[in-house]
């Protein structure tokens, strides 16, 4: 309950803070910068040396890497069917393709399946989520913001993105099976927690609600994918067709359902790729998305 809290606090502050001339025009550029070069790499560090590999990560990684694909693939072809200019396009692949399965996503799983649910959801959000943003996400990003990019811009982009490099440090050390010590553990946990506040304020100096803007046709549509269609195919994929059950599969599929992912949108927002958009899904779209839960947590429980 205090991370929902924080949530909706640091959106409103963000709001807030709009209205206030001492606090620079431009600073949730700035804020943006914090998250990708310091919180972000420093979560990695943390939680990836202690992922256990196995074959149940099947089902919780299958949702952020099949998500993502499924985003693209479906807003690439009806972007360039109608003619969307690249900015959009990319825009809504990587906020409607990416979930916040950690900020949003722990704190409701751990109150719905206690903490062997959570347990899943760390695989969904740190090997999935995460390691999503930090390759094609970036790999998107790129693209479309710049129509045609060299392979090797793309590649180095990738290879200097902090996220990325921290993320393969980490996984270097998982399969050691070293960790760091604990002083440094407790500063990297402190760090990745301030990735909530940081970004949820830095999103909150985005937030632009125009009731005439010309976003919400787009914003609908990408909510529509994000907290209906992708847990929909996810139901019917490991539900029905795979026959999947138990907690792990529970837990993917609620995960599937998750808000946009708070770090995707700063990432679309740092390529110039529809920042007011990227804002309003993640400004609308975590509040909307807890009354979506309920419907598939109901559903779940129901097949």
């Amino acid at each position: 309950m205090d991370n929902i809290l924080l949530v909706f606090l640091c959106l409103l502050m963000g709001l807030g803070m709009q209205r206030v001339s001492a606090f620079p025009k431009n600073g949730h550029l700035a804020l943006n910068q914090f998250v990708i070069y310091i919180a972000l790499p420093s979560l990695a560090l943390y939680y990836i040396p202690k992922v256990s590999v196995s074959t149940d990560l099947l089902y919780p990684l299958g949702i952020a890497w099949i998500g993502f694909m499924m985003s693209f693939v479906f807003f690439y072809s009806i972007g360039k069917k109608l003619g969307w200019p690249n900015r959009l396009i990319g825009c809504l692949v990587i906020t409607a393709g990416l979930g916040n399965t950690s900020f949003i996503g722990f704190p409701i799983v751990q109150a719905l399946y206690g903490e062997e649910g959570l347990k899943t959801a760390i695989i969904v959000d740190q090997p999935g989520s995460f390691v999503v943003m930090a390759t094609l996400g970036i790999i998107t990003a790129g693209i479309f913001a710049k129509g045609e990019p060299s392979r090797n811009e793309i590649i180095r982009k990738i290879l200097l993105f902090p996220p990325f490099i921290a993320f393969v440090l980490a996984c270097v050390l998982n399969v050691l099976k070293v960790d760091f010590n604990e002083h440094f553990q407790t500063v990297f946990q402190k760090l990745g927690a301030t990735v909530t506040p940081v970004a949820l304020v830095a999103v909150g100096l985005q937030l632009k609600i125009d009731k005439r803007s010309q976003h919400w046709k787009f914003l609908r549509l990408g909510l529509l994918f994000k907290l209906f269609i992708t847990p929909a195919v996810f139901f019917v994929l490991y539900k029905i067709i795979l026959g999947g059950k138990g907690l792990a599969v529970n837990v993917s599929i609620i995960e599937s359902a998750m808000a946009p992912m708070i770090t995707g949108a700063i990432l679309a927002s740092n390529y110039g790729l529809k920042p007011k958009l990227s804002s309003m899904m993640v400004g609308i779209g975590i509040p909307l998305s807890f009354l979506t839960l309920a419907f598939w947590y109901f559903i779940l429980n129901t097949f």
